[in-house]
């Protein structure tokens, strides 16, 4: 007993000295953990007992499954979402991927505004996600292609469009036109180009449209001038300032449209000296004679004007005072001479009518063609040549 006492003792100092406790032996369930080796399948049948191997159950398993390259459209339903974007069940190995950036074709703050989780529609295939290999999907592609297909139609309908600035430059604006960025020439503005034009609204039309290439170009000054133009018919009388003089004519601000007062239609004497009847800065009343809406053109008189000849070169005021008297009695003038010509018109359709044997309460000008074709034979050589197979059977 003496000897064991003096061995612990032994022991209990030398722990003491190292100054570290004693480790304490493993348990059951320490060495039972050590031996685990995890769990192992074990193979009940034999492949030849199923009929087919695992490799056949792989290709079976991949030709369910659709290839999809970029460009695809595809039907896929909204399996979750959280706040960087959406997973999208297209029927591929796994879910596929939609940002938030490719939400929309505007900018989206939060991808609830656009999807719901279990809502289905049209996606594009854009790509794959180069870390885990899932598919990425995209409303925004959809939507832009959508856009230009609009605004080709819209350019080939001339109409005038809403356009937001986004930002400028040096060069112009760049804007907002149904979700596509175009650009805005600061020399096709009616306005001072600056800064503070970011966020405002232009009436616009296109110079431009290049959908291969995303190029589109538009035109605010064209817009303007186009809506001014529609307002403006022959005969009206417009008030205006003249901005320069040329040996041609003058040419007339009117309601911000330029238009040219041609030397022949200011009087109805022979001018000699132009400047001598207008300056740049004076303002006259005019009236229009002509317009061409699709070039921009207006073609301005004062004689129509004129209540008796040379009014213009001798007391131009005079003119001006009793422009709108003068004016009514040009349209009038006008009317009667449109009505004239048609009653003429009539006339002649009755007299030929009456001595080719054709009557009819149809309207004049179709019955001047059936009596330009009566007369012209073309009609009775049409029959003649329908019959001639006849003949020859």
């Amino acid at each position: 007993a003496a000897p064991r006492m003096v061995a612990e003792a032994g022991a209990e100092a030398g722990a003491a000295v190292d100054g570290e406790p004693k480790e304490a032996p493993p348990t059951r369930f320490d060495n039972k953990a050590a031996k685990w080796k995890g769990l192992t399948l074990r193979e009940d049948s034999d492949e030849k007992d199923v009929g087919f191997s695992y490799e056949d159950f792989e290709g079976i398993f991949d030709s369910t499954l659709r290839r999809f390259v970029r460009g695809d459209r595809v039907q896929g339903n909204v399996v979750q979402i959280d706040n960087e974007g959406a997973l999208i069940e297209i029927g591929a190995k796994s879910t596929a991927i939609m940002t938030l950036k490719e939400a929309g074709l505007r900018a989206v703050g939060a991808i609830t505004d656009v999807v719901a989780v279990g809502e289905e529609r049209e996606f594009e295939v854009i790509g794959e996600d180069q870390v885990n290999g899932q598919l990425l999907v995209s409303i925004k592609q959809i939507e832009y292609r959508q856009a230009w297909d609009k605004v080709v139609q819209l350019q080939a309908e001339d109409v005038v469009m809403d356009a937001t600035v986004l930002a400028t430059n040096r060069g112009g604006c760049i804007c907002d036109i149904e979700g596509i960025r175009g650009f805005l020439p600061g020399s096709h503005l009616a306005t001072e180009l600056n800064d503070e034009l970011v966020g405002k609204t232009f009436r616009v039309k296109f110079l431009q449209v290049d959908a291969e290439v995303g190029k589109l170009v538009v035109s605010n000054r064209r817009a303007i001038l186009d809506e001014q133009m529609a307002a403006v018919g022959r005969g009206d009388l417009l008030e205006g300032e003249v901005r320069a003089i040329k040996p041609y004519g003058a040419f007339v601000d009117v309601n911000g449209i330029s238009a040219l007062l041609h030397i022949s239609q200011i009087s109805y004497d022979r001018i000699t000296d132009l400047n001598a009847v207008l300056q740049p800065g004076m303002h006259i009343k005019c009236m229009v004679v002509d317009h061409d809406k699709a070039a921009g053109r207006i073609a301005l008189s004062t004689r129509t004007l004129e209540p008796e000849p040379g009014d213009m070169i001798n007391d131009p005021q005079k003119v001006f005072d009793n422009a709108e008297e003068s004016a009514q009695k040009w349209r009038d003038r006008m009317e009667a001479e449109k009505k004239a010509r048609e009653e003429a018109a009539k006339d002649i359709v009755s007299t030929l009518g009456e001595g080719l044997g054709i009557q009819s309460e149809a309207d004049p000008l179709d019955s001047l063609e059936a009596v330009l074709s009566e007369v012209t034979g073309e009609e009775g050589e049409a029959k003649a040549e329908g019959e001639a197979p006849a003949a020859e059977e």
